[in-house]
């Protein structure tokens, strides 16, 4: 979930670390969409050699979208997350390594928010759906029409995205079999190793994915210059990505745009909410559409190396008392954003991002260092002595910080209301215009000046204040607003009266344990024990920041955290963990975190457990719980009040069902390997094949087909600076055989030359310490900031930077600017327009019969086969880019060949042929020369190649066909 408002935070204060992906796009030409050959060299000028994806970012959007028509069906879901990813791999295009990781069981500490999330998901669902038929009600009672009511069924509950239920066992199908099509048919991805870390394989994505680098990098043969690039959207991959002390770790993530279009609940028009709904049409064509409707967002770098120069001035102490290393004050920098919030702590009430708190817990920092003579943090150990004296200065502010919190809360208001009485009619001014309100009889009085009349409505308007003059408002209805709220002026003063704690005031601190945890005003030991207890949840944070999970069992027993002032007497407090811990098995996880809405995911015998009221965990299981909004103005950011979860109590409830359980619930049970995939361009596919022929112990060759039961033989691993434990998997497909799609209408995988194993990252003694150091042999990236760029003051007029190479310039013009040049150019009859943006086919859409907006159709109404590039079929969800059948035998594309097509461009009537390229630079790679210029890319056969592309021109960039 990560930190909110702190990527927000970051990207204003440190504006340069993020840069504009450069994107080739699947161009149309006449007709037929021609795919972006991967393996060419990467557009964004970095060739990147490991891409993470942190999966449950990908798979949430994808399968229940806020800002676009959702997938009707599993298959559409599925499909969704393939393109996704084969978007993300075009961009970023690694030459080594794709990791894909799955939340799998997570820590004790993070299941208590996770199982507060799934609780307020059902129950906002539920309210939702209860709305909906409450409006619908309304209006066709009312006489309106509105569209068919969705069956029950055809609600998605985004819980089943949680390990151990049907849907995440599938999902980890499909992408297996994902993985096998990619690396037998697309050129991009033959040279590359593939690890797929399923919800079976405990931890938590991003986690998985640090855990993996972490003990790859201890290896002495790992390249310290690796170029890492991590895909997710939660903020504190950020802080995950600094901590590896990598000098190339680039993250790469949706660019964010506020107020998207979203369609009614009730009617599917856009353009209005549920509350404002009045009905639609039975003609189609007359609904409203938007543009930005389901248009695809674009994606953005995070610069990790850029925001360590920023970091590395701001965190500048000169005359310390001892050594500066930058290094150490980047990881304290690190554990002071803990203290503003993390998914396992809540954040201290004193702190808020939104009011600089980042800033603020750094300027204390640097002026304790002096005090303290010594780091906060090594390599994920705290100093509490030291965090002591931090606290100490935060709690000496703290009174002072509520009190201004509540004064800019007090200005706000004002001005809020000041701006909705003056955006309220004033009827004496009005009646000063020509819009006055006039009998049907009265005459009309001419306008003698329209100049002056218009100069006098200004006027009227600025100046007035809307003053309540106690006159009746006829012929004016209550706004929903009002209605719901009733007057504003009273609702703003009464609503300080409703905070039990006001913080502002004097006896903040005994209102608020009274209030909060429910316990006497003079209760100190209590406070105590909280305090000990958040400061035991910084230790264990930083340590699976930066060592991995101390204790799967830990977890912070409170709803609410201490005050800074609290933290009193803490350098004494044991920072040991259990050892020896084990996580919970995902089936275990479910009963855990759901609620009794989602029991349909979990087993039917356990599923009673869930609401039968004589159930030894019933509490465990409330259908109604209270949200504090804690001081803040939406639910969805309030405490939910759920009963923690007693696991002694819930195992032993659910011992006498595990005989209930039918095979495929216990092999959702289990706790499972990571897969590694190759082809057989990779350097270590002959030695993995070999394992299958020697039978995995050595023994008689035998044909290379998975074991009928899994051999658990471990065999030593290593290969272009991977290190690890490979054993034999029973998921392994024959070399030459088939793989059936799990995906209905996609067509299978024939000819199979993937190889599968199971994969262990390397093992370490347990009391082996990581070293969160810059490794020897690393490299400085070039210096990125200028002198300004440094400077305290923010450009407004700042825009990001395209691409990774600064002298990378592209030329962009908005939609506006196109229908202008239309107009404005000359052009002869034939020249209807200038071009759209490459993200618009509406032309070659509409050809076809489509709609870009009208979505009625499914991801695709002809799936009797599958290729990995986008082939034209309009689906709906991406715009025309979807799947189309394809065969393919060996390395050579057939059924739609591209063999001598001539494919004609926007440049007037100038055709590009097969046979005509025009070079302006050379390039030589991988044994393979070609040559690329402006207009086409002509390709030719090196002594190494297999098959060879020809070129083309497109509208929207550059592609190449195979043949």
């Amino acid at each position: 979930m990560g930190v909110p408002a702190f990527f927000r935070w970051l990207s204003r204060k440190y504006s340069s670390v993020i840069v504009e992906c450069i994107e080739e796009r699947p161009t149309d030409v006449d007709g037929e969409l021609i795919h972006i050959d991967s393996s060419l060299p990467n557009p964004n000028g970095v060739e990147f050699d490991n891409l993470y994806l942190d999966m449950n970012g990908i798979i949430h959007p994808c399968t229940h979208p806020e800002d676009k028509p959702a997938p009707k069906d599993e298959d559409e879901m599925m499909v969704a997350i393939f393109e996704c990813i084969d978007r993300l791999f075009r961009i970023v295009r690694p030459r080594k390594l794709l990791y894909m990781a799955i939340d799998g069981v997570a820590p004790r500490a993070k299941m208590n928010q996770q199982r507060s999330r799934r609780f307020r998901a059902s129950k906002e669902i539920q309210e939702k759906i209860e709305e909906v038929a409450r409006v619908r009600s309304e209006l066709l009672a009312k006489g309106a029409y509105l569209p068919p009511e969705k069956p029950k069924e055809a609600h998605f509950d985004s819980n089943c995205i949680t390990p151990g239920t049907p849907f995440m066992d599938r999902l980890s199908k499909c992408l297996h079999y994902y993985i096998h099509d990619r690396l037998n048919n697309d050129p991009g991805w033959k040279s590359i190793k593939v690890i797929l870390s399923d919800a079976n394989v405990p931890g938590e994505g991003e986690h998985k994915i640090m855990d993996y680098i972490r003990r790859q990098r201890a290896q002495p043969d790992h390249d310290p210059n690796t170029q890492h690039v991590l895909c997710g959207a939660d903020a504190d991959l950020i802080m995950l990505g600094l901590a590896t002390h990598e000098p190339n770790f680039t993250i790469i993530r949706e660019e964010f745009k506020p107020n998207k279009p979203r369609p009614c609940d009730v009617c599917g028009q856009l353009g209005h909410e549920m509350k404002e709904c009045t009905g639609t049409t039975p003609d189609a064509s007359v609904v409203r559409s938007d543009p930005a409707f389901g248009a695809q967002d674009n994606f953005i770098f995070v610069r990790l190396s850029v925001l360590r120069e920023y970091l590395e001035k701001e965190l500048q102490m000169p005359n310390l008392p001892f050594p500066y290393d930058f290094e150490r004050a980047l990881d304290d920098w690190v554990f002071m954003c803990f203290f503003v919030g993390n998914d396992f702590l809540p954040h201290l009430p004193s702190l808020e991002i939104r009011e600089g708190a980042v800033d603020r817990l750094v300027n204390l920092y640097k002026k304790c260092v002096y005090k303290t003579k010594g780091w906060v943090t090594d390599s994920g150990d705290v100093n509490l002595e030291r965090v002591q004296v931090i606290m100490d200065e935060l709690g000496r502010v703290e009174d002072e910080i509520f009190k201004r919190r509540h004064n800019n809360e007090l200005v706000f208001r004002a001005r809020d209301k000041a701006r909705k009485k003056q955006q309220q009619v004033n009827f004496k001014l009005l009646e000063k215009t020509q819009f006055a309100p006039m009998s049907v009889s009265a005459a009309a009085r001419p306008v003698q000046n329209a100049r002056q009349e218009a100069a006098n409505i200004r006027i009227a308007g600025m100046n007035a204040t809307a003053e309540d003059d106690g006159s009746e408002r006829r012929g004016r209805k209550r706004s929903a607003a009002e209605a719901e709220g009733g007057e504003d002026s009273e609702g703003v003063e009464d609503e300080d009266k409703h905070d039990e704690v006001r913080l502002w005031e004097d006896g903040f601190k005994e209102r608020y344990y009274e209030s909060k945890f429910e316990v006497s005003r003079d209760n100190m030991e209590f406070r105590y024990r909280v305090a000990l207890q958040y400061v035991r949840g910084l230790c264990w944070v930083l340590r699976y920041y930066y060592q991995g999970c101390a204790s799967w069992k830990w977890y912070f027993p409170y709803h609410y955290a201490p005050f800074a002032s609290d933290f009193v007497n803490i350098c004494g407090l044991s920072t040991k963990f259990e050892k020896g811990t084990q996580p919970f098995r995902p089936l275990e996880q479910l009963m855990g975190v759901f609620p009794a809405a989602s029991s349909s995911h979990v087993p039917q015998p356990w599923a009673k457990l869930m609401s039968d009221p004589f159930s030894p965990i019933i509490d465990f299981y409330p259908t109604d719980f209270k949200i504090d909004l804690n001081g803040k103005k939406f639910a969805w950011q309030g405490v939910a009040l759920l009963p923690f979860v007693d696991e002694n109590r819930l195992f032993k409830a659910l011992e006498p069902y595990y005989k209930e359980l039918s095979q495929a619930e216990i092999q959702r049970n289990i706790r499972g390997h990571d897969r590694l995939y190759v082809s057989p361009a990779h350097p270590s596919y002959g030695v993995l094949v070999a394992l299958y022929e020697a039978g995995g112990a050595g023994g008689r060759p035998r044909p290379p087909h998975p074991p009928r039961a899994q051999d658990d033989t471990r065999h030593p691993y290593c290969s272009q600076g991977v290190r690890g434990d490979v054993l034999l998997s029973s998921d392994n497909v024959t070399v030459g055989g088939q793989l059936p799609s799990p995906v209905v209408g996609l067509s299978p995988v024939l000819g199979n030359r993937v190889v599968c194993v199971r994969f262990e990252d390397p093992q370490y003694p347990d009391d082996f310490i990581f070293p969160a150091r810059r490794l020897k042999g690393a490299t400085e990236p070039p210096r990125i900031l200028k002198p300004g760029d440094l400077s305290d003051q923010q450009n407004r007029n700042w825009r990001p930077q395209i691409g990774m190479v600064r002298s990378h310039t592209v030329a962009n013009l908005e939609m506006a600017g196109h229908r202008m040049l239309g107009h404005q150019l000359q052009r002869d009859r034939n020249y209807a327009s200038v071009p759209p943006p490459q993200h618009q086919h509406h032309q070659h859409q509409q050809a076809q019969g489509y709609s870009q907006h009208q979505r009625s159709h499914s991801f695709g109404p002809q799936r009797s086969g599958y290729t990995p590039n986008y082939q034209g079929q309009n689906r709906g969800y991406q715009h025309g880019q979807g799947y189309r059948q394809q065969n393919y035998q060996g390395n050579n594309y057939q059924g739609n060949s591209y063999q001598g097509n001539s494919h004609h461009g926007n440049q007037g009537s100038q055709g590009y042929s097969s046979n005509q390229g025009y070079s302006s630079q050379g390039y030589q790679s991988n044994g393979r020369g070609y040559s690329q210029g402006q207009g086409g890319q002509k390709y030719s056969r090196g002594p190494n190649s297999e098959r060879r592309p020809t070129g083309h021109n497109s509208r929207q960039g550059q592609g190449s066909t195979w043949r």
